[in-house]
């Protein structure tokens, strides 16, 4: 061969191989981006990083996460791009059920390069899908069934094929480590709001009430905001459940919660504090605010509807409220329930059904046009 032909040859060889490095180097980049994205510790984001970041690796418009349940043996879809419908309309699907639940069972990607060419149903025309090529790929982590990644409609109209796979085979296993990173997020989060809320009325708890009263605390005093709390006392509630037994003193317990959470704004928390003891933080709310809202849960309580009502000694389930408000000589969460306490049993000592108030050495019911 001539030099020329050969130096040509040569060139055309070192453009190839620059061209296959320049690839290499923009698909590590692309790689260590994807791998940077989906290590959230928060599982919402962790769903939606995967499918942002493997559309754009494998240029799909279309792309949906299952995530499969082994306690259920299903798979249901946690997020998806590009679906015509919402996540939450999408049933959830058995263990070998569908093109999904058949690859995750098999542990084995499918491919498709033309659904009607492998002798499957085409989806229905309201999906507006635009092509017939698809990958349905299983993530799994030593054998253990975690998801399917789906991915459909490739940028250009091109079909999935092997060299789409592979780059799955390189993602996969990062992507079934930030699963089980978000499953365990969940779970922890489960966890976490089960230990803060009452199992009988679903209200927070009081472990959860005073962490938010010392923040309420700490922020009343750093920017002087005003911040008032309610302590609530079911009133002869012994007396219901020695009349009525114990399972309606539960269904009564749980009534006032429900009436209680109907009776907040936006800001206020409401808690079971302990037996049939709520308590409700106002935050920046003033005295004055706190009373008008005493009395219009104390009203609300009065007139709900309970199975046994009339066996109550005023004929009604009743509650007595107890006003606490912050102010410099009572600052502390401690200071504000002991405040609250002693103004339920001041409000408990004048008959039931009442409302008192403690503000700083004050201590007294307040007189009916003070209640608003």
């Amino acid at each position: 061969p001539k030099k020329s032909e050969t130096a040509e040859g040569l060139a055309q060889e070192v453009q190839r191989l620059r061209g296959e490095l320049e690839y290499q180097s923009r698909f590590a980049e692309s790689l260590q981006y994807f791998l940077e994205r989906i290590s959230s510790t928060d599982a919402e984001k962790t769903y939606l990083a995967i499918l942002t970041n493997s559309q754009e690796l494998l240029h799909a418009e279309r792309v949906s996460l299952l995530v499969f349940n082994e306690a259920t043996n299903e798979l249901t879809v946690k997020a998806a791009v590009g679906l015509t419908t919402e996540v939450s309309e999408v049933s959830p699907m058995h263990l070998g059920e569908g093109i999904s639940g058949a690859a995750l069972q098999s542990g084995r990607p499918t491919i498709v390069a033309d659904l009607e060419a492998a002798g499957i149903t085409p989806a229905p025309p309201e999906r507006r899908y635009k092509t017939k090529s698809f990958i349905s790929y299983p993530i799994m982590i030593g054998g253990r069934k975690i998801g399917i990644l789906n991915l459909t409609d490739k940028s250009g109209g091109g079909p999935y094929d092997l060299v789409d796979a592979s780059l799955l085979e390189i993602i996969a296993p990062q992507v079934a480590l930030a699963l089980e990173r978000a499953e365990w997020q969940e779970k922890a989060n489960q966890y976490q709001l089960m230990s803060i809320t009452d199992p009988l009325t679903a209200l927070p708890n009081r472990r959860y009430l005073e962490e938010r009263l010392t923040e309420e605390v700490n922020r009343s005093k750093r920017y002087e905001y005003a911040m008032s709390f309610l302590m609530i006392d079911i009133d002869d509630f012994k007396l219901y459940n020695d009349r009525n037994g114990h399972q309606a003193g539960d269904v009564a317990l749980q009534i006032t919660a429900h009436a209680l959470k109907g009776s907040l704004r936006s800001a206020d928390v409401a808690s079971r504090y302990g037996g049939e003891e709520f308590c409700i933080l106002l935050p920046q709310t003033s005295l004055t605010e706190a009373l008008v809202i005493a009395e219009r849960i104390r009203e609300r309580i009065e007139h709900t509807s309970y199975p046994h009502a009339k066996t109550q000694p005023l004929g009604a389930v009743t509650i007595s409220l107890g006003v606490a408000a912050f102010s410099p000589f009572v600052n502390t969460g401690e200071q504000i329930i002991w405040a609250a306490d002693r103004a339920l049993y001041d409000a408990k000592s004048q008959g039931k059904n009442k409302i008192a108030f403690y503000q700083d050495a004050f201590l007294r019911t307040p007189k009916p046009n003070e209640r608003g």
